[in-house]
């Protein structure tokens, strides 16, 4: 883990404003009221998917794509969605521009997943809701895992799941406590305000 992030600079994924906030552990805002995962955080996260290489990721919430290059470098083929086109945008070109392959960015809900790229090894959603959406916890494989901050947004416990052969997702272990957006879609909060697909 420690490798990935030092492999991938995080001044390449932050606003030219806060350049300097790259270097320190904290969010750095960005588009739409949103906010990046600070960088610890952010390892604990990818860390407790315990990748390998050569698996399918899914994220939900890409933001400017930073989490999906370091998740590039772990797992192998990875797949993010975010809902807001402008910020999926910049997400790409700034993996183009890095040259991260093996990642796709997509505009779309991220609590309904991507069944169409499905089945997943590893999950992780960066955004809060009080619950695993059904669809997520369907496209993860048996023996997948997924993080996913579980509260209503503002103070939640990050939670590590696995998925039993059964198709139980089982809670594992609190990974850190933190504060997150909400998650919005279709299996998360209703958002009135949500922007076109």
């Amino acid at each position: 883990m420690l490798e990935a992030v030092a492999a991938v600079a995080r001044a390449g994924f932050v606003p030219p404003a806060y350049q300097d906030a790259a270097y320190l552990d904290t969010p750095v805002p960005i588009a739409h009221g949103q906010v990046t995962t600070q960088p610890s955080l952010v390892a604990r996260m990818l860390e407790a998917l315990e990748l390998a290489g050569g698996q399918r990721a899914l994220e939900v919430g890409a933001g400017l794509g930073w989490q999906t290059a370091l998740l590039a470098r772990l797992a192998g083929e990875v797949f993010a969605i975010e809902r807001f086109a402008d910020l999926a945008g910049e997400a790409r070109a700034n993996l183009e521009r890095h040259d991260v392959r093996d990642t796709r960015v997509v505009v779309g809900d991220g609590s309904s997943g991507l069944a169409a790229h499905a089945p997943f090894d590893a999950i992780v959603v960066s955004a809060a809701f009080p619950a695993v959406p059904p669809p997520l916890a369907d496209q993860l494989v048996a023996g997948g895992r997924l993080v996913q901050p579980i509260g209503t947004g503002g103070a939640e416990d990050v939670l590590l799941f696995r998925k039993e052969d059964s198709g139980r997702l089982r809670p594992v272990r609190e990974v850190s406590r933190a504060r997150f957006v909400r998650l919005y879609g279709r299996h998360g909060y209703a958002d009135d305000h949500a922007p076109p697909a």
